[in-house]
């Protein structure tokens, strides 16, 4: 039998956060019911609910980093028990017969990977409804499970910020003793810092402002660039193996390149909306490579968690209530918060929330 919850989300009548009930699908044979506890909050979310990427099917629910307890489960459900600490990330399902869903490479289905939220489902209302809600129902196969020893809050954002930039560190051949310059110290970057410190690789921030400089050593970066002090940043050149850009914003891509050793590589995981300027002299005369990535599969998304375990990485959050959500979306397009919010679901999201705009 399917349930109703509640939930913080936009619909038709009201494009701001407010409280709403929905529908959650009955358990199924393969499904795991989750009581959610926290949700991490992704620039992806906002963009979402403000159609800021296109139209969106209403009620829009989102959140994709969703971590909390199994309370029920299907009668073949053979991965997870009541109880666990589990996790949910940017997708809840997949064609699974695909090349790329056969190589674990669930993230580039060939046929559409279903979003956690906005994704077009058989179940009522007709699309995904994402994690600030009370629960969820997911399939056994797109379920993570949480190390016990991580706080679930912390963890939270795992599930995107860090797997967006595990993945192409890992592909692209990040170790130890690699040079690596971190570009945007935010909700990707500062794991990005944790990752690339994790691996044994010596690690720059990349930062247009001083006042990010003792935030990114106290996370373990060993240098600061400032890229507006044009004398460092000439000194600096060929000096990286690896640029990880986080940022989402427009910005001259050309000219870190040139911070990059021979065979030196620029990963992309920051959405930049305008097209960059890429002339063919940056990359020619040390045969540099620009690359992209989108998250990570469920098979390398366990496998970052149980590193996080094994060395005890987390996010660094702000905790918020559920009525505070619409605030906390606006502070995190100024870029003001340290460095990830998550939403406390357990402890404030019911019947009486009052969401504040």
């Amino acid at each position: 039998m399917s349930t109703t919850v509640y939930a913080i989300g936009v619909t038709e009548e009201n494009k701001n956060l407010h409280l709403i009930q929905i529908p959650r699908r009955a358990v199924g044979p393969n499904d795991v019911h989750i009581a959610i506890e926290y949700c991490g909050m992704c620039h992806s979310d906002l963009h979402h609910c403000r159609q800021e990427w296109g139209e969106t099917k209403k009620p829009s629910v989102p959140g994709h980093e969703i971590v909390g307890k199994v309370t029920a489960v299907g009668s073949s459900v053979n991965k997870f028990k009541i109880g666990d600490a589990v996790g949910v990330g940017c997708f809840v399902d997949s064609c699974r017969t695909c090349p790329e869903c056969k190589d674990h490479l669930i993230q580039y289905c060939a046929n559409g990977v279903v979003g956690t939220y906005g994704a077009k489902t058989a179940d009522a209302p007709g699309h995904t409804l994402g994690g600030y809600s009370q629960s969820i129902v997911v399939d056994q196969n797109y379920v993570l499970s949480i190390p016990s020893n991580l706080s679930l809050d912390a963890a939270a954002p795992l599930l995107c910020a860090g797997i967006t930039v595990w993945s192409p560190m890992k592909h692209y051949g990040v170790k130890a003793g690699s040079k690596v310059a971190v570009l945007g110290l935010g909700g990707l970057g500062h794991m990005a810092v944790k990752f690339a410190k994790a691996f044994g690789a010596h690690v720059t921030v990349l930062s247009r402002s001083p006042s990010k400089s003792k935030e990114a050593l106290d996370l373990g970066a060993e240098n600061v660039l400032i890229t507006s002090d044009a004398t460092a940043f000439k000194a600096a050149a060929r000096s990286f193996d690896f640029i990880v850009d986080t940022v989402s914003a427009e910005h001259d891509l050309a000219s870190y390149l040139s911070l990059l050793r021979t065979d030196g590589t620029h990963i992309l995981v920051g959405g930049s909306p305008d097209p960059f300027k890429l002339p063919a002299f940056a990359l020619i005369p040390k045969r540099i490579k620009v690359g992209g990535s989108l998250v990570g599969g469920i098979k390398e998304t366990q496998e970052m968690l149980d590193f996080c375990g094994k060395n005890n990485i987390v996010s660094e959050i702000e905790l918020v209530k559920a009525g505070y959500a619409e605030k906390a979306w606006e502070r995190m397009l100024k870029s003001d918060v340290k460095f990830r919010f998550v939403v406390d679901i357990k402890g404030s999201l019911g019947k009486d929330t009052v969401v504040d705009v």
